[in-house]
């Protein structure tokens, strides 16, 4: 009588053949991996991209601030000079003859009308309110905020506009900082997996796979806190 032969050993479960599988574990380690470091340095790229993008707009931004800035600064000394010529005639009007008086007026009307623009005139005219209602504190219509606000305002929004654009530009090119870090990161942990490969002791194997699988971990945090852009 024959007896059904038993087997010396069960089957191994399949977990554990894959986990004794090493060159496996590996090979799968080293394709995400992989692609892993292929979209970081995707990303990389695009925020390079974008920082430049900003970059060009703040200094284009700033150039035309500059210039609003210039052509008011002109516009404002001109107003000065044509302030002081002005006093200089209202006071030939207030304290000369008769013939001076009327020469300077009508010099005053002619320069008025010809030099004295709409908003300047303005603060001329809340200028001279300001005085008579306070003529121990002299009020100049060059400080007029309505008036500096034409001259000036378009140059401060410009300007704003530029701060921005370069504030954003700086926070993009962080970010692509800190992607670049990452695919360096991502980098190293392929270089650790690719010599887990062709090594041949079990134990310094596993310590490469451990290693390279915690940086790339800590690389994949990094790269969670960036967000994902498509421009």
């Amino acid at each position: 009588m024959t007896t059904p032969e038993t087997p010396s050993s069960a089957p191994a479960n399949p977990l554990t053949r894959l986990f004794t599988n090493t060159e496996l574990i590996i090979v799968i380690l080293l394709g995400i991996v992989s692609v892993a470091t292929a979209w970081v340095s995707f990303q990389a790229a695009l925020y390079d991209g974008q920082t430049a993008k900003a970059l060009s707009q703040s200094q284009s931004a700033t150039a035309e601030a500059e210039s609003l800035y210039l052509e008011g600064n002109q516009e404002y000394v001109q107003d000065a000079q044509t302030l002081a010529r002005l006093t200089e005639l209202q006071a030939q009007i207030d304290f000369g003859d008769a013939a001076t008086s009327a020469l300077a007026a009508e010099t005053y009307d002619a320069l008025f009308f010809v030099a004295v623009s709409e908003h300047f005139g303005a603060a001329i005219e809340r200028a001279a309110e300001a005085n008579a209602a306070d003529p121990e504190f002299y009020t100049s219509p060059l400080d007029d905020e309505e008036y500096q606000n034409v001259l000036f305002g378009a140059y401060g929004e410009k300007s704003d506009e530029a701060i921005a654009l370069t504030a954003q530009a700086d926070e993009l090119d962080a970010r692509g900082d800190w992607l670049t870090l990452t695919t360096v990161l991502m980098a190293i942990s392929l270089f650790l997996l690719g010599v887990a490969a062709v090594v041949r002791s079990r134990r310094v194997q596993y310590s490469l796979i451990i290693i390279g699988s915690a940086i790339f971990v800590f690389a994949v945090g990094i790269m969670l806190t960036i967000p994902v852009t498509w421009v």
